[in-house]
């Protein structure tokens, strides 16, 4: 399993995350914003933005995360953060 290693907000409900093993990629949140009372918080923008990487996964500071096998197959399933094959030299 491979763990969190950076975030970065970057608007409404997106964060940039990167992965120990270089995967990265922008990643919407908003299918959490109040699913659930450990959620209920992210309808505060505000609070929503501090986010922390912590026992290798982003979390809130009221306990709330995601799983980072979870954050990892959204970046690997969006087209938008496919990698891009190199381009052939030869």
């Amino acid at each position: 399993m491979n763990d969190v290693s950076q975030i970065k907000y970057k608007e409404k409900f997106i964060y940039h995350i990167v992965f120990d093993d270089g995967k990265n990629g922008d990643v919407d949140l908003s299918e959490y914003v109040g699913k659930g009372p450990i959620f209920e918080p992210f309808q505060n923008i505000e609070f929503f933005k501090h986010a922390i990487v912590e026992g290798g996964t982003i979390s809130w500071p009221n306990g709330a995360d995601i799983a980072p096998e979870t954050l990892y197959n959204k970046i690997s399933n969006n087209p938008v953060n496919a990698d891009v094959p190199e381009a052939r030299t030869d």
